[in-house]
């Protein structure tokens, strides 16, 4: 492999890691370790299963479909891709991801350095960046991989090597199960929303490596998988770092502690006076360069949707205007917002991702998928109605006997049936 080829695995790499890690990726490992404390390895494998192994799979389905999330929505119905592919947008897009960059810039970036900043001043300075770089969406892969994430990666390294070498408390307390610390990072990866992300990020990998020349099939394939593994390294460690350092945090875990106020507090033990400096500085670029992103993915998707009627910069400033007038609510509340979305949506990316992974190859018809999929539909439903308080007690008392259940995955056996039964209508038909 020539020096090219790795300046360019780097680029990538570090590209998609920056796109990755945001404002969810950085606030999220912490707090769960602050709660499970000597049971933080347990958890950590948890998150990683969801945060990173589904998020590299989804990216692997894409380069294994086609060239975007349309080639992998395409092995199962064009109309139910259409539908699934919009609700993943605007969740990852103006409802929940971007909000969430801007508001978790504010509280941890800003606030501490200058008390008393409205949240709507910071906010119009955050998009206006973010609108700004991104109606430049051909540099913008380069301009994220060669300059604000290395950058991002050595504040953080720095920040989690400190707390390794020296850390705040080793005292921790055991507050956990091995199982139940496991289930709480399972579930709390799904807050990252890196699987939902992955099928579109892969997307725009691909379309640079394919600027970079790399133009077969093959070639591009080599190249996003190597940037991918590149990209799932870094966050392994960093969020391994982050979950340790919330253990060995020796804050005192309450029920109304929000995670911002941790990471401060991390920051400031760890690195002294400094500490909020570093930390404004990583959340800034951190959240920019995934608000960059999302911002560029949503602009291009709805103007391929809407065949150009609606101008590519047009929808980078309405995703803007959106995603600013959402933010002003807070990180808290648009984390507790996106629970019950996350939890509907979640299972049936996963259960797309995994079954063309698995089956891609030597399933070549539809049904099967679409069974799959209809079958973690109905469970990932009634969850949706239980978490609204509207559930029905009969089908909800069903759920919970499934197997899996308490690791947040009820849907994986009914998937599986889904899948067998349509898979045995196909044959029957054909």
């Amino acid at each position: 492999m020539t020096t090219k080829h790795l300046n360019h695995i780097a680029t990538l790499g570090f590209a998609l890691f920056a796109m990755f890690f945001g404002a969810g990726n950085l606030l999220l490992p912490p707090f769960i370790g602050l709660q499970v404390a000597d049971s933080w390895s347990w958890t950590t494998i948890g998150f990683m299963i969801t945060a990173i192994f589904l998020p590299f799979l989804g990216i692997l389905s894409i380069v294994r479909s086609g060239d975007n999330f349309d080639a992998l929505g395409d092995r199962i119905n064009p109309k139910l891709s259409l539908v699934l592919g919009i609700i993943i947008m605007l969740g990852i897009g103006p409802l929940i991801a971007i909000p969430r960059t801007a508001a978790t810039t504010f509280e941890v970036g800003v606030l501490p350095l200058f008390p008393g900043t409205s949240p709507i001043i910071s906010t119009l300075v955050f998009f206006a960046i973010t609108a700004g770089l991104s109606l430049s969406s051909s540099k913008v892969v380069d301009v994220i991989g060669n300059y604000l994430t290395p950058l991002l990666i050595i504040l953080l390294f720095s920040l989690i090597i400190v707390g390794i070498v020296n850390p705040i408390n080793t005292d921790m307390v055991h507050t956990f199960t091995e199982s139940d610390a496991f289930v709480l990072g399972f579930i709390e990866g799904y807050q990252t929303l890196d699987v939902l992300a992955s099928v579109i990020f892969a997307g725009i990998i691909i379309s640079a490596a394919n600027e970079k020349g790399y133009t077969s099939k093959a070639e591009r394939s080599k190249i996003v998988i190597a940037s991918g593994i590149l990209a799932a390294l870094c966050l392994l460690f960093i969020y391994g770092g982050l979950v340790y350092l919330g253990a060995t945090s020796g804050y005192e875990i309450s029920t109304d502690v929000k995670r911002a106020t941790l990471l401060l507090h991390l920051s400031n033990t760890l690195l002294g006076s400094y500490g909020s400096i570093a930390i404004a500085v990583a959340i800034a670029l951190a959240c920019l360069t995934t608000s960059i992103a999302l911002t560029c993915a949503v602009g291009t998707f709805f103007e391929k949707l809407t065949k150009g009627k609606l101008g590519y910069k047009t929808l980078v400033i309405l995703c803007s205007v959106i995603s600013a007038v959402l933010s002003i609510t807070g990180v808290e509340d648009i984390i507790r917002y996106a629970a019950p979305f996350l939890g509907f949506i979640y299972p049936i990316v996963i259960t797309l991702v995994l079954y063309i992974i698995i089956f891609g190859k030597i399933v070549p018809r539809k049904r099967p998928f679409i069974g799959a999929i209809f079958g973690t539909t109905i469970i990932s439903f009634f969850g949706l109605l239980t978490s609204f308080n509207v559930g029905i007690p009969l089908i909800n008392q069903w759920i919970e006997k499934l197997p899996f259940y308490s690791y947040d995955i009820a849907w994986l056996v009914p998937s599986i049936i889904g899948f067998i039964v349509f898979l045995l209508i196909d044959k029957t038909k054909k």
